[in-house]
């Protein structure tokens, strides 16, 4: 039991989680870029501050840790399974009927995820808060082996784009760029590309789930982890062929920044930048192209919390961090430039998370949603406008 552990056990295996960072004597020096692993097996390249940044957040990630684990020893281990709420006016039945450890354990939950979910623990909390678990549920056991085994050696549109993609995911990962990795990446894709035939396949999944092999261990687990974010997390038709979806989610995050950053929002159009030009991958690849991967999941920590609002907090604050620095650019490729330069060196999720909820002020998922259906009918016309004009210049070419 996790309870009973000693607290020297428990200081040893934390300890082992996350190791300190040490560079070699010779890169001892404030501009030399230094190369280390981070702990899902990808090589980082980063300053000495960088270094000592990551080594001062896996203290923070240890001292975390140490609060879950006191909380499943008095709690117990699911504690967080309990009822949620989500509502006022679940407040009010919970306060009618005395359930108030139910809110008590709401609000502890939300702090604690935002936090941060111990790496050894995240598979467990994300397969149970998300939905995957109860997803899962409703299918019979074998449903991921008998479809797996039903798909294998169909080859369509899709599987064939996945075949070519499968080598990009993180090219050098000493697992994920391995046959095994591959062959495991394969599976889960083609497995739901063939569950869900509208979306098939979008580039951009490639890199969702194979970050969810890192994390969830199991490729099965990771192959509800995928549907529950397709299904039930993320707006629909976001990786469907017109990409619908998502190009309603960049005209909402347009909108958002010119109310929350409305000095960035007026010098970007000036320029005539289009946000969409960077957003674009952060919302299709949830970060995980962008940010390292240690920030990434703790995005992810609360995007299977709270929904996909979360999208919109962290690419709002990140062009929130660099306020001064891109209302002094003049040219298109600088913004895009300080954009990577930042989002490839945010190793610091305190620093990212602090300022999308705390500084960009409040928003709602009703709120979003709102923004979406106004936005909808004027994508699906564009893109209906789009179609048409490509039907018209292959008849021309015919």
């Amino acid at each position: 039991m996790l309870g009973a552990r000693s607290k020297t056990d428990l200081a040893l295996e934390l300890q082992a989680q996350f190791p300190i960072l040490r560079p070699s004597i010779h890169t001892r020096r404030a501009n030399l870029t230094v190369k280390f692993q981070d702990l899902y097996g990808f090589t980082v390249e980063g300053n000495v501050d960088d270094v000592n940044v990551l080594n001062e957040v896996r203290e923070k990630v240890r001292q975390q840790a140490r609060v879950w684990w006191a909380l499943e020893a008095s709690k117990g281990a699911n504690w967080y399974l309990q009822p949620q709420v989500s509502s006022i006016s679940e407040v009010i039945v919970l306060k009618s009927s005395l359930k108030l450890s139910a809110l008590a354990n709401s609000i502890t939950l939300k702090k604690l995820i935002r936090k941060g979910i111990p790496p050894v623990l995240r598979p467990k909390v994300w397969f149970s808060l998300s939905g995957a678990a109860k997803k899962k549920s409703t299918v019979p056991e074998s449903y991921y082996n008998d479809l797996t085994k039903a798909v294998d050696g169909k080859v369509t549109p899709a599987t064939r784009q996945i075949d070519h993609d499968l080598p990009r995911t993180f090219p050098g990962h000493p697992w994920l760029d391995t046959p095994e990795g591959h062959s495991t990446l394969r599976r889960v894709l083609v497995g739901y590309s063939f569950r869900d035939s509208d979306v098939g396949y979008c580039q951009g999944l490639n890199y969702v789930a194979a970050l969810l092999l890192l994390v969830m261990k199991t490729e099965e687990d990771a192959f509800w982890m995928l549907a529950v974010l397709l299904e039930n997390v993320l707006v629909s038709d976001c990786y469907t062929t017109n990409l619908s979806g998502c190009h309603v989610e960049q005209r909402v995050f347009k909108d958002l920044l010119a109310k929350k950053c409305p000095r960035i929002a007026a010098h970007l159009e000036a320029l005539e930048f289009d946000v969409s030009l960077v957003a674009t991958e952060w919302f299709l690849c949830l970060f995980s192209k962008s940010l390292p991967s240690e920030t990434t999941l703790r995005v992810w920590d609360v995007l299977f919390y709270e929904g996909a609002k979360v999208l919109f907090h962290v690419a709002l604050a990140i062009f929130k961090m660099k306020e001064d620095e891109l209302l002094l650019t003049h040219q298109v490729g600088d913004i895009i430039n300080i954009l990577q330069r930042t989002t490839h060196h945010l190793f610091d999720p305190d620093e990212l998370l602090t300022v999308a909820f705390d500084k960009i002020g409040f928003m709602t998922t009703n709120t979003i949603s709102k923004q979406r259906k106004k936005q909808e009918p004027e994508v699906m016309k564009e893109l209906d406008q789009r179609l048409r004009r490509l039907n018209s210049l292959r008849t021309d070419d015919k």
